[in-house]
């Protein structure tokens, strides 16, 4: 098990308590990449169990679409060709109070070399009918939603 798995569950309760004196709204990004053959791409990260939909935060003086251009490069490999479409946004609140996560959709898109130094454990494509173990239940639920065009987003992560 990666050292920062093992860290985990002592150090994010205090950069959370931190960012929850510092900041008083949280902004995330995460992006629904698909290939041609209509697989995902999700990510492993080395510091929490479970895939997810890269992304992460939005820094000062950056906007969504910054940072999720810069996530899906450091996490992925993946830059953006064109504009990501928005499909939803979520309230984070169960797990940090404050905290909304914007999900987009990326169609378009060429590899790159990734930049992350040590962030990513795996990274992988999958089919949507057929998910990895481990999945996170709110990446499940945003894949759902995104690929079923009658479903309406949940507002909670």
């Amino acid at each position: 098990m990666p050292w920062r798995r093992r860290l985990h569950p002592v150090l994010t309760p205090l950069f959370r308590q931190f960012w929850r004196m510092s900041r008083g709204l949280t902004l995330g990004v995460r992006g629904l990449v698909t290939d041609a053959d209509g697989r995902v791409l999700l990510i492993q990260h080395t510091y929490t169990h479970g895939w997810h939909m890269p992304g992460g935060g939005v820094e000062r003086g950056e906007t969504a679409e910054e940072a999720l251009a810069r996530e899906l490069v450091e996490e992925a490999g993946v830059e953006l060709v064109g504009r990501a479409r928005l499909l939803s946004l979520h309230s984070n609140h169960a797990r940090f109070r404050g905290d909304h996560v914007l999900v987009y959709r990326i169609e378009s898109w060429r590899p790159c070399k990734a930049t992350s130094r040590g962030e990513i454990h795996e990274i992988g494509w999958f089919d949507p009918a057929a998910l990895p173990e481990g999945i996170t239940e709110p990446t499940r639920r945003r894949i759902a939603e995104a690929l079923a065009a009658d479903e309406a987003a949940h507002p909670h992560w």
